[in-house]
């Protein structure tokens, strides 16, 4: 290998470094933890930028790209095949997945409906037909593998914070491994 050859891969390195690919998927539920989200990005968008580049969040972005992603987070619950194949597809393009909400880690509100009664179903039967819903909801560690959780309806922020601060030393150390033993 060239001194060149090394610079560059060094350079390629730290450029990883600098910026984790992330993603905010939203499913069934009612995004309030989205909004967090987007609350929290006006307390920590100027350190947030330098470390995260945001290449899937729909409610700040127009044109989204689908992966891959150091780390993808899932709001919401899974409440049919087509969801279940896109959570599959997230998982697959991504390091770390990280259930957010009361519906993400344990599919509540949302699967409240799996408890209704044969004529509470009967009612909503129309509703599960023209959305081509499944008859039960399913939290997102049902579906895929779950690394984190970050509960509450809305997400409790200072988990979230915790993890988000967690995610970042784990994929740096992580790259940072894997490049030593690969020079």
């Amino acid at each position: 290998m060239f001194p060149c050859d090394r610079i560059r891969d060094i350079s390629i390195l730290l450029s990883k470094m600098n910026k984790l690919d992330i993603g905010w998927f939203s499913f069934t539920c009612c995004e309030d933890s989205t909004i967090i989200f987007t609350e929290l990005l006006n307390k920590h968008y100027e350190t947030w930028n330098k470390v995260l580049n945001f290449k899937h969040v729909r409610v700040l972005k127009q044109q989204n790209e689908d992966g891959p992603f150091d780390v993808s987070f899932i709001e919401g619950a899974v409440s049919s095949d087509k969801q279940a194949v896109r959570v599959k597809e997230i998982r697959s393009k991504s390091k770390y997945i990280v259930a957010i909400g009361a519906c993400g880690v344990m599919g509540m509100p949302s699967s409240q409906r799996n408890q209704f009664t044969d004529a509470q179903n009967a009612e909503i039967q129309f509703l599960l037909d023209r959305f081509n819903y499944n008859d039960k909801v399913l939290k997102i560690e049902d579906v895929i593998k779950v690394d984190f959780k970050v509960p509450g309806c809305p997400m409790n922020e200072k988990i979230f914070l915790q993890t988000i601060d967690q995610l970042i030393s784990k994929i740096r150390l992580d790259l940072a491994r894997s490049e030593r033993s690969s020079l």
